[in-house]
């Protein structure tokens, strides 16, 4: 009997019915769009985040050079000399990045919160030839440009006991393999795919690092959207490379749990004060350009919209209710004169509000996958710059003036810009807030008619209809 009598009335009154759950519809399908938006700017973060930090890696500790420290390079000559050729190379740490000795990184792994801590050693190598004349000075516009060229290598040592924290723990193999244990002190390198190809190189193939011989284990691909350094080789032989025998210039943490990360970072901070700390946290803040606009979009006007929809569905709903009520009073009157009690009539005008509750929430969730797919489809890809400050990366261009070289002194590049492709996905806790959002509303459409119609009284009701 209730399902017959509530089926005929939505039948019946199926205009109305169709209007709510419409209303209903486009609010629960801009809550799920605006999730899916969200969940898609989330997702290029953590993109950037891993291609930047290292899937596995917590928080990173690093350490600015003192002033005046690096030395300098100098070519020698008595002023007035006919301009000489020469060539060399030249390895040295990563500019921006002073040494650490390999027992603080013994000490941060000691610390409760820190399940396991590894050391890197980021290098830069260094090859150039040209001309110059001792002693001319910088060039000037009537002397022009010195002929000087350079080419850079980004190295990095890891621990190849631990891969899964570090620089290599973002990678994918895609061809060789990677280091095995007994590696520690051999000449064999892993290729960034980009450096590869640029290179022609493959698992196989050598690579000269210091002038020594390295054998290319296999080649690998930094995570989507990143930049990975161009060689990697075991923290041994990098150490060996850049004369930094039991020293690292970058720490890499994993804690013991995330929420743990902000108590390991103090903690850190206390045991080395004058280091930097850097957290997901902290390098996330420094993401910007459109992967920031997107986000906050998505956060701010979306959820808005979302809000203001709902409202304006859930009040229309809920005039509709009473509207409904109102032309059924004879109806109703009826029902309770032939003894229908008032719980049954209401409960029968709640099962009508949740019916188009229902209806509502799965059209709403029809138009939420279609406005995440969307997102995909129209958000296309994005750009943030990450400022080269927050990571230990390689790269840039070497500058030369005054007749002397100086490594370190103009490497590094003002940033590094990140490419990622927006997915909108749509999540269980999101369709599960959509779908209750619409059943909330079909029930606080239905429980308001319920609560005219149970101040009802039969007699009053057939005395309007006269």
């Amino acid at each position: 009997m209730f399902f017959t009598y509530l089926l005929r009335e939505l039948r019946r009154r199926r205009r109305q019915a169709a209007l709510v759950s419409l209303g209903l519809a486009v609010g629960v399908g801009l809550v799920v769009t605006v999730g899916a938006a969200s969940s898609a700017a989330s997702s290029a973060q953590d993109q950037v985040l891993h291609s930047l930090y290292g899937v596995g890696t917590d928080l990173t500790v690093t350490k600015a050079p003192t002033a005046g420290s690096g030395g300098g390079f100098h070519f020698g000559g008595a002023a007035g000399s006919a301009p000489r050729s020469f060539s060399g190379s030249h390895i040295g740490s990563s500019p921006g990045l002073a040494l650490l000795s390999n027992t603080d990184v013994t000490k941060v792994a000691a610390l409760s919160g820190v399940r396991s801590a590894v050391g890197g050693l980021s290098l830069i190598s260094i090859t150039f030839s040209g001309q110059f004349t001792p002693g001319s000075g910088p060039p000037s516009s009537t002397t022009g440009p010195p002929s000087f060229s350079a080419n850079t290598v980004s190295i990095v040592g890891v621990d190849i006991n631990n891969p899964a924290v570090g620089p290599l723990s973002g990678t994918t193999l895609l061809s060789g393999h990677y280091f095995a244990s007994s590696d520690q002190d051999a000449q064999v390198a892993l290729l960034d795919a980009s450096y590869a190809k640029q290179q022609g190189l493959k698992a196989g193939s050598t690579v000269t690092l210091g002038g020594s011989s390295y054998r290319v284990l296999g080649v690998v691909s930094p995570p989507s959207g990143g930049t990975g350094s161009d060689v990697y080789i075991p923290l041994e032989r990098a150490q060996a490379l850049g004369s930094a025998a039991n020293q690292v210039n970058t720490i890499y943490v994993e804690a013991q749990s995330s929420s743990g990360v902000s108590a390991v970072s103090r903690e850190v901070s206390g045991l080395l004060p004058s280091a930097t700390v850097t957290t997901a946290a902290t390098l996330a803040s420094q993401v910007s350009s459109s992967l920031g606009a997107t986000s906050g979009l998505a956060g701010s006007l979306g959820t808005w919209l979302a809000v203001i929809v709902l409202i304006v569905a859930f009040a229309l709903a809920a005039m509709l209710s009473l509207s409904s009520v109102s032309a059924r009073v004879r109806e109703f009157g009826t029902l309770k004169a032939l003894g229908w009690r008032t719980r049954r009539v209401v409960g029968q005008i709640l099962g009508e509000g949740l019916a188009e509750g229902v209806v509502g929430a799965t059209l709403g969730v029809g138009l939420g996958f279609l406005g995440a797919y969307l997102v995909g489809r129209i958000g296309g890809t994005v750009k943030t710059v990450v400022g080269s400050s927050t990571f230990p990366r390689a790269g840039g261009a070497l500058a030369a003036a005054a007749g002397r070289f100086r490594p370190g002194a103009a490497l590094g590049g003002g940033g590094h810009t990140v490419t990622v492709h927006l997915n909108g996905t749509v999540g269980l806790a999101t369709l599960g807030l959509a779908v209750g959002l619409a059943v909330a509303g079909g029930l606080l459409a239905g429980g308001i008619g319920g609560w005219r119609v149970a101040r009802l009284q039969p007699a009053e009701a057939l005395r309007q209809v006269g």
